[in-house]
């Protein structure tokens, strides 16, 4: 058996050779959740213990990714496979070496480094081994969380890991380095298999930086990474995918007592079914509560991430209405502190594709059966709608349109993606489905938000299979095959025109808009797209 001491030599002398990292100092690799936690509270200011065991820290400065200072290097080996534009943008090989250059210099400066060693992906086929470079026992604790954790004996076997992430966050990037829009940078070399972050502690980024390495890898070997949910029936194991911008019942709806949970946020398709990336949760805590969502709030213990929550002085109490410091209040923890989980986390072909939106126009029907050229469209489209504000008088829902449910972490065209998931569809004879979570009868201000008991109904008559056997109506414009009845949904509530409680002139007006807005949105994709696909969208 390999010695502990000769694997921790190998790393360091790893790192010393590919990065030039001075290991004369303390590099801690793979260390237990105890002795983060003890060099957190002892090291990281704005550290503190709650009363439920977690781990409260803070991430700085930034409480939110930074997509507009993400950059993709523009090199030989994948210059031609990036969709460049506004969500990947360039930056020269030399610039790349420029801030990792800085990166590794400000590391080399610290007093003890970590490192973690993990996999992305549970299916061995197809995970990738990613190691962690970083200068936070947050930061270790946090990967050591999302990653999939190894073996003893995987770990002694682990060798030179395929992608590499180094960590310097809280040290700046040089504004004046060209291409820099700021003093962060979060900067991935596909070549070198190497990722910096600079400027920006927001764990986040690391997580979303495996997604975007993901999203490039798994297609190039015929495997379809999707930003989705995903569950498994109890008993026949049916497995269900759901799309979802923030606020639309993703976690919500696919977090069901009755059946199983394969993964909350990234997962891939194989040609052997479905596989989580993650090896844990990164949760929304803002509002949350027992009762809403018990599941989440129990997972709240000893090994668990709390970031930028407010919290009592004495009790340790978290408070997690307050958003004092942040709306983007979140906890990472393992996946395993989840009571329904299924470990591993990987189940067969979906049988349910499942596209979630927030409407808050309220001309989308709760639910639509899509063919298969509507659900390429409405996956490459990602619509949502963010609810109006008050400021400056502004009355009007905002529409919100991100490719395939997961714009900023594309790195192919979105076309790609929604073929693959056309084919894959096709091959394994998934169903698949609109449900709008958003209003019904009326705008935002006017209508109702359609009752969470109701989308609850619509899902359990997916699965059960009773909402296929149900007889269809075509909506007009958009074209969407809406059931005329749903067990535990009033049939009023169905079909936006007979819930709608305005005029019909006004009814006809907002579906116009929506439409257009659909319209003038995918014209953005229509030169990748086939007319069938293009077809399949709302006609004007």
């Amino acid at each position: 058996m390999t010695s502990i001491p000769s694997i921790a030599e190998t790393v360091n002398d790893q790192l010393h050779k590919e990065a030039g990292i001075d290991y004369s100092k303390e590099i801690k690799r793979n260390i237990s959740v105890a002795q983060l936690y003890e060099d957190a509270l002892k090291y990281e200011d704005g550290t503190f213990l709650s009363s439920t065991g977690a781990l409260i820290t803070s991430s700085g400065a930034k409480k939110g990714r930074s997509p507009r200072d993400k950059r993709i290097v523009e090199e030989e080996t994948s210059a031609r496979d990036v969709w460049w534009g506004p969500v990947n943008t360039k930056i020269s090989e030399s610039v790349f070496m420029i801030n990792r250059e800085r990166a590794i210099d400000y590391l080399n400066t610290r007093s003890r480094l970590y490192v973690f060693d993990g996999f992305a992906g549970w299916d061995p086929k197809h995970r990738i081994k990613v190691r962690i470079v970083c200068a936070r026992a947050y930061h270790a604790l946090f990967m050591r969380n999302m990653l999939i954790r190894p073996t003893d004996a995987e770990l002694a076997e682990f060798g030179h890991p395929d992608f590499t992430i180094f960590n310097a966050g809280q040290f700046p990037a040089n504004r004046y380095t060209t291409g820099m829009t700021s003093s962060t940078s979060i900067a991935i070399n596909f070549k070198r298999k190497e990722m910096v972050i600079l400027g920006t502690q927001y764990a986040g980024e690391m997580k979303k930086g495996i997604f975007t390495i993901m999203h490039y890898l798994m297609p190039k070997q015929g495997v379809l990474s999707l930003h989705s949910s995903a569950n498994e029936g109890t008993t026949d194991g049916d497995v269900s995918l759901f799309f979802g911008l923030s606020g639309t019942g993703k976690t919500t709806l696919s977090a069901d007592p009755h059946r199983n949970l394969i993964g909350d946020d990234e997962h891939c398709w194989s040609d052997d079914g479905i596989f989580n990336i993650e090896g844990g949760c990164y949760a929304k805590t803002i509002d949350l509560s027992a009762d809403k969502e018990p599941e989440i709030f129990n997972a709240i213990r000893f090994g668990s991430v709390l970031e930028n929550v407010v919290f009592h002085p004495e009790s340790r109490l978290v408070d997690y209405t307050d958003a004092s410091l942040t709306e983007n209040t979140r906890c990472a923890y393992p996946i395993e502190y989840i009571p329904n989980a299924k470990l591993p986390c990987m189940g067969g072909h979906p049988k349910n594709i499942i596209l979630l939106t927030c409407d808050a126009f309220g001309v989308l029907p709760p639910v639509a059966k899509l063919t298969s050229a509507q659900a390429m469209y409405h996956f490459i489209s990602g619509y949502t709608a963010k609810i109006a504000g008050t400021e400056e008088g502004v009355t009007e829902p905002q529409a919100t349109f991100s490719a395939c449910f997961g714009q900023p972490f594309l790195v192919w065209h979105p076309t790609k993606y929604a073929n693959m998931l056309a084919e894959k569809m096709e091959h394994h004879k998934a169903d698949a489905w609109l449900i709008n979570t958003g209003w019904n009868g009326g705008k935002y201000g006017i209508g109702k938000r359609i009752a969470l008991k109701y989308s609850r109904a619509i899902i359990d008559a997916i699965h059960s299979g009773e909402l296929a056997q149900q007889e269809y109506d075509v909506y007009p414009t958009f074209g969407l095959h809406i059931p005329k009845k749903c067990p535990g949904v009033p049939d009023h509530v169905l079909h936006p025109k007979k819930a709608w409680l305005g005029s019909t002139e006004e009814f006809d007006a907002t579906v116009a808009k929506l439409a257009k807005l659909f319209v003038d949105n995918f014209a953005l994709y229509s030169s990748q797209a086939s007319a069938e696909v293009i077809a399949a969208g709302p006609q004007l």
